[in-house]
């Protein structure tokens, strides 16, 4: 047996008047119910009749160039056939489908149609789906009914105020603002203003066209000349629905110089693996003023940082993540300085770094098994394959026959399973099948 290391209820003529009078109330019944008809012996005869449902198709407003489709009925209500004729539909924009004539309709059958209205104008538009047949309403009518709109641009801003926070007097700040049509046709941009002390336009030039979804983007810079408090606003003008979209924005002088911090102080990694990485996250603060971070290093590669987009301007009294990550390719402890450079006072701040790298994991599985009781055994050869939800396919591990009852596997993947056996090979190099086998062997992942 193969063993491991490692282990789902009365006279006549009175009778006579009362059965005349009771066919008369059925045919009045009959009347009422179905339609009738006068054949040439002047008897009377039940024919079909048709009704729709709905009574009615009213489409609404569908923007011209577009189109919307509406479903009904036509239903036989008589206990006779009715032969269609014909079956058109009236009205600038509409359009039918389903219903062809010739067609006969049974008794109490129905047949689908639908109607279609793509207006090319603007206005109201009506007409019938008319059906003509042999019913007792020989021309059965559907009123249509819709508006064609005229398609029409709307902007939107990305952010319908810029706050600048505190800048520095002799310092300035930008942010960015997106203009998008939202609307269903184009829009024309006239012109872009603002107002405000210490504000100032970029990266528009009037006039400018957005078709239906399409953006524009432009920055609005603030430096101001005071220690004050400053506002305004960005105005655009189109023709649109909303011709006149306004952008307000804030901000403040100050006198004070910014300051950045770095925390923590010193940012631990911890023990990873040489050939793999572990992260760990930090953040910047400024205080005083708004502070633009212009660059940030390590000075050692196995150290690296992200989740930065520089320059960025970090507002006061805001803080801003960043993530350090670390990949050691060698063992031993590690450290390192992150340095951040900003127009704060003063202007490069600091980090420490620390991290140790350790060596990847090694396992080994020991294997042993019974020696055979077969006569003039050489040694013995072992099988693994990886297992998954069953052992696959083996392959023989050892290089050289194998010439006790143990064998140690140090060739094992990290995270993986498997399955092993053994057989027995005498000295006519005559091999046998293969022992018990041991599954699911897992190795741990580094």
């Amino acid at each position: 047996m193969m063993k491991s290391a490692a282990r789902k209820t009365t006279s006549k003529n009175v009778l006579r008047a009362v059965a005349v009078a009771l066919f008369l109330s059925s045919l009045a019944l009959l009347v009422g119910c179905e339609g009738v008809s006068t054949a040439s012996n002047g008897k009377q005869v039940s024919v079909g009749a048709l009704s729709s449902s709905p009574a009615t198709l009213s489409f609404g407003s569908v923007t011209v160039g577009k189109s919307q489709t509406l479903s009904g009925t036509v239903t036989n209500s008589g206990a006779a056939s009715i032969a269609v004729s014909q079956i058109t539909i009236s009205g600038t924009g509409f359009t039918l489908n389903g219903m062809s004539a010739p067609m006969t309709l049974a008794a109490g059958q129905s047949a689908n149609f639908s109607a279609t209205f793509a207006p090319t104008t603007a206005g109201s538009a009506n007409g019938n789906v008319t059906v003509m047949s042999s019913a007792s309403n020989a021309t059965l009518s559907i009123g249509v009914s819709g508006t064609g709109t005229t398609a029409v641009a709307q902007l939107g801003a990305s952010a319908t105020s810029l706050s600048f926070g505190s800048v520095t007097v002799g310092k300035n700040q930008s942010l960015s603002e997106t203009i998008t049509n939202n609307g269903g046709s184009s829009a024309t941009i006239s012109q872009v203003g603002i107002s405000g002390t210490g504000f100032t336009l970029s990266g528009v030039t009037t006039p400018v066209t957005l078709a239906a979804g399409q953006s524009t983007t432009f920055s609005v810079e603030f430096a101001p000349s005071s220690a004050a408090s400053d506002s305004g606003s960005v105005t655009i003008t189109s023709d649109a629905s909303d011709p006149t979209l306004t952008v307000a924005l804030s901000g403040s002088g100050t006198t004070s110089v910014g300051q950045l911090g770095v925390s923590p102080a010193t940012l631990p990694l911890g023990s990873v693996v040489d050939g793999t990485s572990g992260n760990a996250s930090g953040s910047l603060t400024a205080t005083g003023a708004n502070v633009t971070v212009t660059a940030a290093s390590t000075n050692n590669s196995a150290f690296s940082i992200g989740g930065l987009s520089l320059p960025v301007t970090i507002s006061a009294g805001q803080s801003l993540p960043f993530t350090i990550t670390f990949s050691p390719q060698t063992t031993g402890a590690a450290s390192a300085t992150l340095t951040v450079t900003s127009d704060a006072s003063p202007t490069t701040s600091t980090e420490a770094l620390t991290g140790t790298g350790t060596a990847a994991p090694t396992h080994t599985v020991s294997l042993s098994w019974d020696a055979s009781t077969s006569s003039n055994i050489s040694g013995y050869n072992v099988y693994r394959a990886v297992y998954t939800t069953s052992c696959g396919s083996y392959s023989k591990i050892n290089p050289v026959l194998n010439t006790t009852t143990l064998y140690s596997d140090s060739t094992v993947v990290d995270g993986t399973s498997y399955c092993y056996a053994a057989t027995a090979v005498n000295t006519s190099n005559e091999e046998s099948s293969y022992s018990n086998i041991v599954s699911n062997i897992q190795i741990p992942p580094a």
